[in-house]
């Protein structure tokens, strides 16, 4: 490698080892980062504003701007507090069946829509629960940010890396729910057992606040009846755009933000209102790992990673998806996986392409969407969906560090990406 890009690593691992040990906060240490990597000339402004493939992928940017905009909307409405009560009295006020009922939905809902949309949705009402039950929120968000990015595995929409493999290799929305689905359903099985084994203290049982909770109505807490219903009908036109996406010719980024906007005229209130829930800490945090990782990007660092690793595996496609699956996720626990499966996907490409159409070499794709989307859990900057929790926690008084994620999202990650090896090596190779 040129002497540039071993500068690039330096400053990579140095802002990565600032993000996790907490030395300084991780904003200060991604735009520090950033400005570093533009100081050794590893990116210019091309390559850190406009590049598709090495600059900040301003898609990923404006859709959480505008789906945070439509969710500081809804908040107005009282429909979060009316889903906590909802929640808690479907749960009988009992902790752990709380947390699965929560992270059931979470996946079930990223499967549909995203898992970054789901967790903005989904993160106050988890808020709201464990204040009204006296739970403490970290546990429950942690493990939704987890369910999030295993159940965004199952299908083509759930997870901004599946759509890019994708448009990449010509998938369907059908080939994902066939050979995507299947292993997502066992390891959604597996997951919820580990949180009963992970987060076992969290479960504590308030039979005072669970009667206050049993005796409430949940429709009060509906505030302004005519903006919900017509916010709720805006959401499933937003939903139902995101899955149509393809067929409508429209980015996810601009349904987002036209969303959005309808959605900040129906309100009729000061735009400051419907504004201050937009986490901007996390959307600039973002900015600064895109510009991050694309100098690694720019200067051929993961490229020649990608290449070795091409070049070891030759023909052996079982070694291939091997490979694949466990460095994907070893590599999407350090960088998010979008940029990191953007940079990948090529290169699996030119192995399924040289294959002359085996179907084993196909595998491939599945092996890196498994590795990428659920290594994505190991870390708390591994997946979008991490950070925007940890950015609502923040906000909210109940901040996660980088540890208190990865403590859990190391055991997760582990577990579940082992559980992909069997099954790839048995639909696929045995």
């Amino acid at each position: 490698m040129t002497t540039q890009a071993w500068l690039a690593v330096a400053v990579f691992a140095a802002a990565y080892a600032l993000i996790a040990t907490e030395r300084v906060h991780r904003v200060a240490a991604a735009l520090g980062g950033a400005a570093a990597m533009v100081l050794i000339g590893a990116v210019d402004a091309d390559s850190a504003w406009f590049s598709e493939e090495t600059g900040v992928d301003w898609n990923v940017i404006f859709l959480l701007l505008g789906m945070m905009i439509i969710v500081g909307v809804l908040r107005q409405t009282g429909v979060f507090e009316y889903l906590a009560v909802w929640a808690s009295k479907r749960a009988r006020g009992r902790p752990f069946r709380v947390m699965v009922l929560l992270v059931l939905i979470t996946a079930l809902a990223s499967a549909l829509l995203d898992n970054v949309t789901t967790v903005l949705l989904v993160a106050p009402v988890t808020l709201l629960v464990c204040e009204r039950l006296g739970l403490p929120p970290v546990p429950f968000l942690v493990a939704e940010a987890m369910a999030s990015n295993i159940g965004g595995t199952a299908t083509l929409v759930g997870d901004p890396p599946n759509i890019i493999v994708a448009s990449r290799a010509d998938l369907s929305f059908n080939d994902f729910l066939v050979h995507l689905t299947p292993i997502v359903v066992v390891l959604l099985v597996v997951f919820v057992g580990l949180c009963r084994v992970l987060f076992r203290h969290a479960f504590r049982y308030d039979p005072e606040r669970a009667a206050r909770v049993m005796a409430l109505e949940e429709r009060e807490a509906i505030t302004d009846p005519r903006l919900l219903r017509w916010m709720l009908v805006l959401l499933a036109a937003v939903l139902a755009a995101f899955v149509l996406h393809s067929a409508l010719h429209l980015e996810p980024a601009i349904v987002a933000l036209l969303g959005a906007g309808v959605a900040v005229a129906l309100a009729r209130e000061d735009v400051g209102r419907s504004l201050a829930d937009v986490e901007w800490e996390t959307l600039v945090f973002f900015m600064g790992l895109f510009v991050m990782v694309g100098a690694l990007v720019h200067t051929g660092v993961i490229a020649r990673l990608g290449t070795a690793v091409t070049d070891a595996v030759g023909d052996r496609y079982l070694v291939a998806a091997t490979g694949l699956l466990f460095g994907s996720a070893v590599l999407s626990a350090l960088v998010d996986n979008i940029p990191y499966v953007t940079t990948m996907a090529p290169l699996v490409q030119d192995l399924v392409g040289a294959s002359g159409g085996d179907p084993q070499a196909d595998a491939l794709w599945w092996a890196l969407l498994l590795g990428a989307d659920l290594g994505g859990n190991a870390t708390a900057v591994g997946a979008s969906a991490n950070v925007v929790v940890i950015g609502i926690a923040a906000r909210n008084g109940h901040p996660i560090s980088f540890w208190q994620f990865t403590k859990y999202g190391l055991v997760v990650a582990a577990i579940t990406v082992t559980l992909c090896w069997p099954y790839l090596w048995v639909r696929y190779y045995m």
